[in-house]
């Protein structure tokens, strides 16, 4: 089962929710899932809200009970193509025009759907403003596992208006998303981990929340290993590369003038880089016989070695 469902299975256990709290759900599952369709036995137009996931319809089965008054009805259909899940259709027991009543939904019969963003009693209050996020996570959310390349959370908003009143829910708790306008609908969503923890904590995923985070800690934790690893290797071929231009420099300094002709501090750390080409220059400093020197010290005579060997360099290219 991937992450998205066990987060969506998840959020489908919460219960005792208030009234004003399964009135913004059912808003938003109806508002993104749902369509207006001809029911042949009543004779008239009626609202059917589907999905394929079996603890989500009977979570719009309970709202639509405890919501609207009455019972909806339940049809399973049978996805032949690719072989999918079967889809679960709740059919609401009032006329369309009543549930857009109910649920401050506006209803565009040409469209056969609801359009827009809710009425703003819909999500007056922070649990509603919860609650509606938490449904619309349910119709049309999807987010990454925590294992996965990068970290993603979406939502598909439907039109400009609702994109618009789900950007206000999120910025309402403190989140950023982004938008992303498909010919389908306007896309809204997060990439950064702490964005989408403080998402899954506020529409209540606790369990996915805890989840996600203890991968996001280790993969966080081997990606700073990995980075510390890297800049350590780094810094040694880096050292290595330094050392060994460092012993050429002496080599040549030797084979011309002679090691004889340094100053007697240079001469000191010359001898000691032959002696220890793998030593760093703390170690080096540590190796001179007239007591310990500083990293800075060392670098200045190696540097002064490097000037004098450039010289004998120089006198010994052909005109």
């Amino acid at each position: 089962m991937s992450f998205a469902r066990e987060a969506k299975n998840e959020l489908t256990r919460i219960q005792d929710l208030p009234a004003c709290c399964r009135r913004a759900e059912l808003s938003a599952l109806a508002r993104l899932n749902g369509r207006i369709v001809d029911d042949e036995d009543a004779g008239r137009p009626a609202v059917e809200i589907a999905t394929e996931n079996a603890a989500i319809a009977r979570r719009i089965y309970v709202h639509v009970r405890d919501v609207l008054g009455a019972p909806g009805r339940v049809i399973v259909r049978k996805n032949r193509r690719l072989r999918k899940n079967n889809t679960y259709v709740i059919r609401l027991p009032l006329p369309p025009e009543a549930v857009a009543a109910h649920l401050g939904l506006r209803l565009d019969s040409a469209a056969g759907a609801f359009v827009g963003a809710p009425a703003d009693e819909v999500t007056k209050k922070t649990c509603c403003k919860r609650s509606y996020l938490r449904a619309a996570f349910l119709a049309r959310g999807s987010v990454n596992a925590p294992s996965a390349h990068s970290y993603h959370l979406e939502l598909t908003a439907g039109d400009g208006d609702h994109a618009d009143r789900l950007e206000a829910l999120f910025r309402h708790f403190g989140l950023l998303p982004r938008r992303l306008v498909r010919p389908k609908g306007t896309i809204l969503y997060l990439k950064e981990g702490d964005q989408i923890t403080e998402f899954l904590s506020l529409i209540g995923a606790h369990n996915s929340l805890f989840r996600f985070e203890d991968v996001r800690i280790m993969k966080d934790m081997r990606n700073t290993i990995n980075r510390l690893v890297n800049a350590e290797t780094a810094n040694l071929n880096k050292a290595v590369r330094a050392a060994m231009a460092q012993v050429r420099d002496i080599t040549l300094i030797q084979e011309t003038i002679g090691l004889e002709a340094l100053p007697p501090k240079l001469r000191e750390v010359a001898e000691a880089r032959l002696r220890h080409p793998e030593a760093n220059l703390k170690e080096l400093g540590e190796l001179l016989p007239g007591g310990p020197v500083s990293k800075s010290g060392i670098n200045h005579r190696l540097r002064k070695i490097h000037e004098i060997a450039m010289k004998i360099q120089s006198t010994r290219r052909p005109m």
